[in-house]
Formats: C-alpha cells, structure tokens, sequence
C-alpha cells in the first residue's frame, strides 16, 4: 500500500510540473479570447493579443550605408512620425502636411521653421537617415480575416443597423495599418493583378513605435485597436495642447513646455468656425458609439431621425473621441484619413485615426485645449 500512495504522490508531482511548465495548459476562462455570457465582441475587428501584428526590428532593417534611398520625402515621413511629426497620411508627397511636420521638427530642435528638408534639418536628422522608406511584410492569416462588408451604406439609419463600422477590404486595413493609402500601397507592389491577401509578401511604409504593453488600456477592444493601428501604448505625457488654425495642425506640449508632437487636423468651417480660447479636456471614450443628431447639423435636414451608429474605424468619428470642455465639441478620427488638413468640418478637430489613437495616449482629464487663429 505504500508503494501504492509513493506512485501516486510521484505522479501528483510530475503532472503538476507539466502544467507548471505550459506543457499542459487549462483554458482561462478570464482570457479576452474566451467566451463569457452576455459579452460584446470587440469592435473594429480588433484583435485581442497585446502583441504587435506587424512588429517593426529597426537593426534588422537598417539600409546599407552606401545604399541610396529611392524614397527620400516617405523616408522623411517615416522618420518624421517616428519622432512624433506626423504628416498624417504617408504617401511620399511634399505639400502642406509634410511642411507642417517639417516645420513643427524643427520648431522642437530650435532651428529656423522654414518647413523645408534644408541642411541644418538634415543635418539633425542624419542619425536616422538608415531608416528605410519602406519594408516587406507578410500578411498573416489573422489580420487578413474580416468580415469585410463592402462599402458603407451612406444612410445614417442604414449604418445604424450595422454591428459595427469596419473597414470596407483587407486593402483599407492595410493602409490604415501602415498609415497610408490604397494607392500608394498598390504604387508600392505594382504586380499586374496585385491583390492583398493571406500569405501574401508586399511592401508598405516602414513605420515603427508601434509596442503595446500588455497592461494598456482594454475599455472597448482598445488594445486591439493600438494593434491594428500600428500605434503604440506608450507614448509623452502632454501638460497642454494647441489647435493652430492658420498652420492647421494640433501641437502637443509636455511639462517642460517642449513641444513633444503634433499631428495634422481638420478644424471648423465658415458655418461652424473653430470655438477660439481655452477649454479642457474631460475625458476620452475608446472605439465609441456615436449618437447621431441631425439637428446639431446645419447641412442636414432635421426632419431625419437620431439614431446611435456602432463603433469602428469607419464611424463619423473614428476609433476615439476626446471630449472638450466645450459642449457639443471634440477631437476625433476620421474615416477619411486622406482628407485631413484638406476639407472643412462641424466645429470638431478632426485627426487620422492612427494620430487619434497616438494623441489619446498623451492626455489625460484637465489637460489645457487652446484653440487659437
């Protein structure tokens, strides 16, 4: 009987150090993976892992020293964003959003802004000119999986039926993923025939800050969201921020008063100018709904009725809204990253979703707005 008990106990002993070790594994029933009752799914086909879908290795990716850069405007861009001088859309074209990244760069370094890549610039940015415009990635099975639904029904009730406001095509996740454009990645693969899809090799901008730590913030499928932006959790700690409507841009300020980042935006219009002073941040909603009001619209007729529009990266709002203390005013994404900086808007402050999801990392409750001409 005693060898009988010895047996068991060994036994006991061998299988808890199998489970100890992983070789064995008991499901967590606490895991975001596992099925609960009455669970949300998490929207914007987010996926739930804190690991980075597409992970950025910049020693691995370093250009040869004596090798030319073919793309020296994305190169900039990406070098640009890296640092928190964001373009907005990464598309290897000089014009008012690169300027402004230009110019804000060397606002933050104490050079002259000229907006222009002169030689002081260059010269400041020469310790990371082995940054390549571009890199080649694998797309996964994962990120490649939808539901895809097509292009979004333009009603606002239609909308309002849907689970939730996601991206058309794999190619539109894509482009949000890498910060760009449909077409500057199809100029980027220009196969005959190139078609995104599982398994499949393509080249896209090489943008990088993009770790998410495990403990981030989960409300709403948010880690997931960082993930398919390509955004990382971590990021400065803004004291204050400012809207400049004359350079259309959104400047972040740390307690030190430096200007750690700025992103481009759309802001106001004629009808619904820019609310100019100083307001507060009052908090920040992730991946929200949007309650859509035709009579806060003056271009809408207020016979159409209010309805709540799911979330996703295609809502009115994009993937975040940071509330002011202005009633009725906010700053949020976009589902036309393309147009930032380029079309008029109801009052809001209108970013990327990925500068969105960045800037919704800096700031917290009581941070200073001001909103200036």
């Amino acid at each position: 009987m005693r060898k009988i008990l010895l047996f068991v106990l060994l036994l006991g002993l061998v299988a808890a150090g199998l489970f100890w070790f992983g070789v064995f594994k008991v499901a967590d029933q606490s895991s975001p993976g596992a099925p609960q009752a009455n669970r949300s799914p998490p929207p914007a086909q987010a996926p739930a892992s804190s690991q980075a879908v597409f992970p950025s290795d910049d020693q691995a990716l370093l250009r040869a020293a004596d090798a030319p850069e073919p793309r020296p405007i994305m190169q900039a861009q990406v070098v640009l964003e890296r640092l928190g001088f964001s373009s907005g859309v990464i598309d290897g074209k000089e014009g008012r959003s690169f300027t402004g990244a230009v110019r804000g760069f060397q606002q933050a370094n104490r050079l002259e802004p000229t907006g222009r890549l002169d030689a002081p610039t260059r010269a400041a940015l020469v310790r990371w000119e082995r940054i390549p415009s571009t890199r080649t990635i694998v797309i996964g099975e994962d990120f490649a999986r939808g539901p895809f639904p097509g292009p979004l029904p333009r009603e606002p009730e239609q909308q309002a039926r849907l689970a939730s406001l996601g991206y058309a095509d794999l190619m539109e996740k894509l482009a949000e993923r890498f910060h760009t454009t449909p077409e500057t990645i199809r100029a980027l693969n220009p196969d005959p025939g190139f078609a995104p899809r599982a398994g499949a090799r393509i080249t896209v901008p090489n943008v990088g800050n993009d770790r998410v730590a495990p403990n981030a913030e989960a409300a709403r499928g948010w880690v997931g969201t960082l993930i398919s932006l390509g955004v990382a959790s971590e990021q400065p700690r803004a004291a204050r921020i400012v809207v400049d409507k004359s350079d259309a841009v959104l400047m972040v300020y740390d307690a030190q008063d430096r200007l750690v980042a700025q992103f481009p935006a759309t802001m106001g219009s004629e009808r619904d100018p820019l609310p100019l002073g100083e307001w507060r941040i009052q908090g920040t909603a992730f991946n929200p709904d949007f309650h859509y009001n035709p009579r806060l619209f003056w271009d809408v007729s207020d016979s159409e009725r209010s309805v709540t529009l799911p979330p996703g990266p295609n809502s009115p709002v994009g993937v975040v809204w940071i509330d002011l203390s202005r009633e009725h005013y906010g700053i949020h994404g976009t589902p036309e990253p393309r147009m930032i900086g380029r079309t008029e808007s109801h009052g809001c402050i209108r970013l990327t979703n990925w500068d969105a999801a960045r800037l919704a990392q800096m700031v917290r409750a009581g941070v200073t707005a001001t909103f200036r001409a």
